[in-house]
């Protein structure tokens, strides 16, 4: 039985902070938790691990190979995770990674999405529905016609989907969701209870629970001159290391009819648009 350390959502990953804990934070195979917990199933002797560290395969492998037990030291001997006797002490490797800011959740889904073999249909694909791709639908979901799903989508229970809206990348929609008309999500984490109805882009972006999108809601992922998204964390400009980043969005948030949003801004939670504003600077109590 694996238990967990470094549960507490940091002050980094502001707006997801709507959470009570990391472990919580979900995931298109569950939550957090879950996804670290099945993660770490090929180290039978993992015993406790923090939940804020995504080990890579080959680190997994190492840890597997580590007989009698193992310590898994990060900076200044901090342990990340251990078993058994921990004789074996071992350092992260390059494609390990911590789980500091909102887009590692984007990374860990963009490395097990693909492995996905096998669609998994437990809802309703009507006639006009269109898969070319992954799809895991919940039950009680149903595709309507004109829905364009390509590379891999998670959706879960409960979820309304159409008419005429496009899935594309590795994209989690949670449970009790509604994508609608003339609605795009690209390589995004939609949470539970999130409603885009009408006429929106939601592109590699993190949204929490609760979140309603009013009609023509725009989410920017690309800068102009095509470089790398900087994100201010407390108070300090910080690359995210990728040239596709939305928004990150709290609980709870209802924005406008036709509000256009920069890329890299975060919306807190219980915060709120006007018509027509666009979003140049974080909002909802959340500093630049």
């Amino acid at each position: 039985m694996i238990s967990f350390s470094d549960t507490r959502i940091p002050s980094s990953m502001a707006p997801l902070d709507c959470m009570e804990s990391m472990l919580l934070l979900e995931m298109g195979t569950g939550t957090l938790e879950s996804t670290l917990a099945e993660r770490w199933q090929s180290v039978p002797l993992a015993e406790q691990v923090s939940a804020a560290f995504w080990p890579s395969s080959e680190l997994l492998r190492r840890l597997a190979g580590c007989k009698s037990g193992f310590l898994l030291a990060g900076g200044e001997g901090r342990p990340l995770a251990a078993g058994g006797d921990g004789s074996c002490v071992v350092t992260p490797d390059a494609d390990s990674f911590f789980i500091r800011h909102p887009w590692d959740l984007l990374r860990i889904q963009e490395e097990i999405y693909p492995l996905f073999a096998e669609p998994r249909i437990q809802g309703v694909v009507r006639e006009g529905a269109v898969i070319d791709g992954i799809v895991r639908l919940g039950k009680g979901s149903v595709l309507l016609p004109g829905v364009f799903i390509e590379g891999t989508a998670v959706i879960g229970r409960n979820c309304r989907l159409g008419p005429n809206c496009y899935l594309r990348g590795n994209t989690f929609i949670g449970d009790d969701c509604h994508i609608g008309q003339a609605v795009e999500v690209k390589n995004a984490i939609l949470m539970h209870h999130t409603a885009a109805g009408h006429l929106s882009y939601i592109g590699d972006s993190i949204v929490c629970p609760d979140t309603n999108f009013g009609a023509g809601t725009i989410i920017s992922n690309f800068r102009h001159d095509g470089g790398n998204h900087k994100v201010f964390v407390d108070g300090v400009p910080t690359d995210t290391g990728r040239r596709k980043f939305g928004a990150v969005i709290g609980r709870g948030v209802h924005t406008g009819i036709h509000t256009a949003i920069y890329p890299g801004r975060k919306i807190g939670s219980g915060a709120g648009t006007l018509p027509g504003e666009v979003v140049r600077r974080n909002i909802g109590g959340i500093p630049d």
